[in-house]
């Protein structure tokens, strides 16, 4: 999916064919010189040479020895360098820009914001004609120079350098986010209302109005109470909102890819009352929102999205605690929240309106505002173009942890600006956008007075009173419809429902046990597939790979003594049932696995080929070290263990060999397991040898779970990956060799015969 550009290596020949040409005589016959005469005509560069060396060798003094001081202060300067600095701002010296353009005694309250690359959209010329609205074209390096339409104001390049706002020294030439001079112009021309909208959706029944709370105050607002998700679960972070609209699998860009399988419908609802949805997020039916995972892995074919959404379902609010992914496409704004209206500069292009909608939603709570989605507002067309996935790189790697993060965050600053400031630069420091960021919104902050804008007053935070329970007259409830979806281009009909239910079984019997993968293949092609399909069941899924990428959330690890490396994940999870290890040369049915005692440990003691116990007589010296080293170990182990052990293993010259490519480790286990990890300490007892004794010290074999006994196990893999060696009636098959894109998608739709929705992966 990420396609890097990558320079075409120059012909060796070439090379030297070049070089050659360059210097002709290169290879002729040297000079006879004798030591006196070659002396003195390279006495300079020997002199040259030598003050090189003295110069080195006296830095190098001064460092360890005589001048230290000077060298460490030198340092602490360079450090202090890369520190962020944070923007010192006089929040009443800031001055209000005057509007030099052509439209400085235009007013108008309600605005519609687009960014224009290409002449105008069908959609767009409809847009002009949404009554009571004004559209405001925002162009980038990418527009053409002649663009126009009636009914538009368009602000060229030029155009926004005039302006006089801070925030156009730090905005790209050729990005979307040139939209925050748009904000910016809007709110300086008398702005109650921003539409963010793009040029490729048509607004239904061109009434805003129809579905949207345009008014939330005087005589056109509702003043209704609105449904609410529940607060009763505090873990949760965020939600998807295309469930509440009918669409379980379908899933809306900046979602963490580990919620993606997370498709139950709320057991009840709350209630809210209306008059504070300063950030209204409409659904888009036909193309929504959705991120280049969802587009590339559903799509059928050449043909274009038309997905649909309920548009009968209430909308619904999000309680302090939680958020939703919010857009720059379909999304209304009120005053009380045009700070939020900021798009960062730092990130990925499509990253940048999501991390936005975040950092929005928390600051949104400390004015006591919130967020609610409202039923589809617009249709938006899919051109069967995509985007790649390297321009959503901020989004699967950073959003699960700044949701967390965004969540804990606390501030003293009495003003709403400070926090906003503030957060800003601690979401720097924390790595979720750059000190450019940090910049730019002081920056915005600033035009922001600049143009007359009052910042909102703050209120106290939700979060931290203590929250009431929910009592049962207070549960709403409200089913969602369960509308077609597509799957590989077939619309899902009651069969797929069905494995929606099972998908829900699997989920919810394994929704709190951590699968943790050792992939021994390349991780910057599988990876995030290895998380798509089994992070739909598992709680999380954690990868190890002998090379860190951090891009892809890949931890470092070693898989001849990984076993070591798990004790930290499992402090990580502390309120997890249990722990499933396996490695990416094994296949996991996990719709085999429900009838397993969670609760007892699995292994494949009773599959011949994984496990074995074989003498240290007569065996390689890599045997004889690994029994000593086990021998030392059971020898320091308390009685329990050491009963347990010698119960199965009642000679010193055996030894229990286990491939160990699957198991797992519940609850009650883990501090038995970390207790043995740490007998071994430095030992180098080998993942194959020290699991299985673990294993066996821990409990008797007889209580093993027997669930991985009918795994298809194969010493060595087939010559191809086969349809006949993989079957979907056993818990596990290995071994499968997966290193490619390609190899995925033929894995995924064997599969599919025990879990049939992993037809939406491919």
């Amino acid at each position: 999916m990420l396609v890097q550009d990558r320079s075409t290596p120059k012909s060796p020949k070439a090379h030297i064919r070049a070089l050659h040409s360059l210097h002709p005589d290169r290879f002729t016959e040297p000079k006879n010189l004798d030591f006196s005469t070659w002396f003195s005509e390279n006495l300079y560069k020997i002199v040259t040479i030598s003050l090189l060396i003295a110069t080195v060798a006296a830095l190098f003094f001064l460092r360890n020895v005589a001048d230290t001081a000077a060298l460490v202060s030198y340092e602490t300067q360079a450090k202090s360098l890369e520190k962020i600095e944070f923007p010192q701002i006089n929040w009443n010296s800031v001055a209000l820009v005057s509007d030099k353009s052509p439209y400085a005694n235009f007013r108008s309250e309600r605005w519609i914001l687009v960014s224009v690359s290409n002449y105008p959209t069908d959609s767009l010329r409809k847009l002009v004609k949404v009554k009571g609205w004004q559209v405001l074209a925002i162009g980038n390096s990418k527009t053409p120079s002649d663009w126009s339409l009636k009914g538009a104001i368009f602000l060229s390049l030029e155009q926004q350098a005039n302006l006089g706002f801070r925030v156009v020294d730090h905005l790209p030439y050729d990005s979307f986010v040139r939209k925050n001079v748009g904000y910016l112009f809007a709110i300086q021309h008398g702005a109650k209302k921003i539409f963010d909208a793009d040029d490729r959706g048509d607004v239904i029944d061109n009434d805003l109005g129809k579905h949207f709370d345009v008014e939330l105050i005087g005589e056109g607002a509702r003043q209704d109470i609105i449904l609410q998700y529940s607060h009763e679960n505090p873990n949760r972070t965020i939600v998807n909102p295309y469930i509440h609209f009918g669409q379980r699998s379908v899933w809306p860009r900046g979602l963490p890819l580990e919620n993606v399988g997370e498709i139950g419908h709320e057991e009840f609802y709350t209630e809210v009352f209306g008059g504070k949805q300063f950030i209204q997020q409409g659904i888009s039916n036909g193309l929504p929102d959705v991120d280049s995972v969802f587009y590339f892995t559903r799509k059928p074919g050449l043909e274009a999205f038309d997905i649909r959404f309920d548009e009968h379902a209430p909308k619904v609010a999000l309680p302090q605690g939680t958020m939703v992914p919010v857009n720059s496409f379909n999304t209304l704004y009120h005053s009380s929240a045009f700070w939020a209206l900021m798009l960062p500069v730092s990130v990925s292009t499509m990253a940048s309106d999501v991390l936005r909608g975040y950092w929005g939603q928390r600051l949104l709570w400390e004015i006591g505002g919130y967020v609610v989605v409202y039923p589809p507002t617009v249709h938006r067309y899919d051109r069967i173009e995509s985007y790649p996935f390297s321009e959503e790189k901020d989004l699967h790697v950073n959003v699960g942890r700044l949701l967390k993060f965004l969540v804990s965050w606390r501030s003293s600053k009495h003003r709403l600006f400070e926090k906003i400031l503030e957060l800003s630069y601690v979401m720097a420091e924390e790595g979720f956008w750059t000190e450019k960021d940090v910049k730019f919104t002081a920056a915005w902050l600033q035009d922001l007075l600049a143009v007359g804008y009052q910042q909102p007053r703050l209120m106290s935070l939700e979060l931290d009173r203590p929250r009431a329970s929910i009592g049962h007259g207070d549960r709403k409830e409200f089913i969602p419809q369960k509308l077609p979806s597509v799957h590989l281009g077939v619309e899902e009909t009651g069969v797929v429902n069905n494995e929606i239910g099972s998908l829900i079984r699997w989920r919810k019997n394994f929704g709190n046990v951590v699968l943790i993968m050792f992939c021994s293949g390349p991780v910057e092609r599988t990876a995030l597939e290895w998380r798509l399909l089994y992070g739909r069941i598992f709680r999380t899924v954690v990868i190890l790979s002998e090379q860190k990428n951090a891009d892809l959330a890949v931890e470092e690890g070693r898989l001849d003594f990984v076993y070591k490396q798990l004790l930290n994940i499992f402090s990580r999870f502390t309120s997890a049932e249990g722990f499933l290890f396996l490695q990416d040369n094994t296949i996991l049915n996990y719709w085999n696995l429900l009838q397993a005692d969670k609760s007892n440990l699995w292994i494949t003691d009773k599959v011949s080929k994984s496990w074995s116990t074989v003498s240290t007589s007569g065996n390689s010296d890599w045997f004889s070290k690994q029994a000593d080293m086990v021998k030392k170990v059971v020898s320091m182990m308390p009685v329990h263990f050491q009963v347990n052990y010698k119960e199965t293993i009642n000679s010193d010259q055996l030894l229990t060999v286990c491939s160990s490519d699957v198991f797992y480790i519940p609850r009650r286990f883990i501090a038995d397991f970390t207790e043995l990890v740490n007998l071994v300490d430095n030992l180098e007892i080998h993942h194959k040898v020290a699991i299985p004794m673990f294993f066996l010290s821990m409990d008797s074999p007889q209580n093993f779970d027997p669930v991985l006994s009918r795994m298809i196990y194969e010493e060595n893999p087939p010559s191809t990956n086969s349809s006949t060696f993989y079957s979907d009636k056993v818990p596990a098959v290995h071994p499968w060799t997966v290193s490619s894109e390609q190899e995925f998608i033929k894995l995924i739709r064997i599969m599919a015969a025990g879990d049939l929705l992993l037809l939406e992966l491919v």
